[in-house]
């Protein structure tokens, strides 16, 4: 399945949209429940942000015409989790300066075939993101080739094929349009065959109505006959359009579970190369442990801004609550990024990282004069006898 992701200007409705604030009648609304949503900061204040810091950085306001904050789209899969999306996130941030603050992943959104009536979903996740260069002040200035590299930075992160540009995707396009107008053709001249022999049968000669004139000689009643041979061409033209219907629909479902094989296959073939590496060679081993637990603790981080961010006037001085509400938050991204538990508990052996993102928990920042408070935080959560996070997934 390929992938692609592409920004423009923020919609002043992005947030309504993106985070279902009010019902639209282009959803399914008993899907909705399976779309994420994360969110680091408004749109709104996250400009008023930006337009300070370009006053501050280079004297003057932010130009009127600048898009501080824009928006991408990205094609994604239905097993696509947060956690994947949150480490193209700060791939897009290291590499582009990209920074993105609010996630959306929509899975109630497509469209009903209109021969098959069958539902075809169209999953893909929203991005928002500060478009602000921190050394000048003013928006960032990409170039073709950063364009290029969002692209591939988006399929390698979501493990998913990079879209075709250029020629050859222009030329598989027409040879599916090809494909699939000889497939109609096929269909066409099958049912017009169909049509043809059963006109020249018996069949047709029933169609024909003869009554006996005053005379007493057999006559064709045109009226009538036409009548019949209407009827009869409805009824074909309604059996021609069933079976090509039918046809067209098993030959898409063929052609998409031919896809999802091939698709499956590569994802076999890459995850058996990757093994093979990591088990015969232990710093590549330890090299993707390390990036595995980097990400875990990112997407931490970043749930734990986004707590603050829900509940700013927490009381937090109370430390039983504190690890309370730190379990709590290791306990949502475990289950709705699929991580194992252990991951989580990895993490919080290590006593920096753990006193780390206590203190960003307690204070909102990392600074080093709340070290011995957090030191005694991370001893009191060590010494829990039945700690959540033992708990292998």
């Amino acid at each position: 399945m390929k992938t692609s992701i592409n920004f423009k200007a923020v919609k002043s409705d992005s947030e309504t949209h993106n985070f279902r604030k009010k019902t639209f009648d282009y959803i399914r609304k008993d899907l909705t429940p399976k779309n994420e949503y994360w969110m680091e900061r408004k749109i709104a204040d996250r400009i008023q942000k930006i337009e300070a810091y370009c006053k501050e950085k280079s004297g003057r306001k932010l130009q009127k015409n600048a898009m501080p904050v824009r928006e991408a789209v990205v094609v994604i899969k239905e097993s696509t989790t947060m956690l994947e999306l949150q480490n193209l996130a700060k791939r897009l941030e290291e590499e582009l300066k990209i920074r993105v603050f609010q996630i959306a992943i929509h899975k109630d959104e497509g469209h009903t075939d209109k021969d098959t009536k069958q539902w075809k979903p169209n999953y893909h996740a929203h991005l928002v993101a500060d478009w602000q260069d921190l050394e000048t002040g003013k928006t960032l200035k990409h170039q073709s080739f950063h364009y290029s590299k969002m692209q591939d930075l988006t399929a390698e992160c979501l493990n998913m094929e990079r879209g075709i540009t250029g020629s050859r995707g222009r030329l598989e396009a027409i040879e599916f349009k090809i494909q699939q107008k000889e497939e109609d053709l096929k269909v066409l001249e099958e049912r017009y065959n169909i049509m043809k022999s059963e006109m020249s049968s018996k069949k047709a000669e029933e169609l024909i109505v003869k009554e006996n004139d005053f005379l007493g000689f057999k006559k064709i009643k045109t009226d009538k006959t036409i009548a019949n041979y209407q009827k009869a061409l409805r009824t074909f033209k309604s059996t021609i359009l069933k079976n090509k219907t039918e046809l067209e629909f098993k030959s898409k479902q063929i052609t998409e579970l031919n896809t999802k094989v091939d698709d499956l296959k590569k994802q076999v073939h890459l995850f058996k190369n990757k093994n093979a590496v990591l088990l015969s060679n232990s710093i590549v081993f330890a090299s993707e442990k390390k990036k595995y637990l980097d990400s875990v603790t990112n997407i931490l981080e970043r749930e734990i801004k986004f707590s603050r961010y829900r509940s700013p006037n927490l009381d937090r001085t109370d430390k039983q609550k504190l690890i309370s509400e730190m379990g709590q938050i290791a306990e949502k991204i475990c289950k709705e990024s699929n991580i194992p538990f252990s991951a989580i508990n990895e993490i919080f052996k290590n006593k920096e990282m753990s006193n780390q993102l206590f203190t960003f928990l307690l204070f909102g920042s990392n600074n080093k004069n709340y070290e011995a408070e957090s030191n005694q935080i991370h001893n009191k959560w060590k010494r829990k006898k039945d700690n959540v996070y033992a708990v292998e997934n």
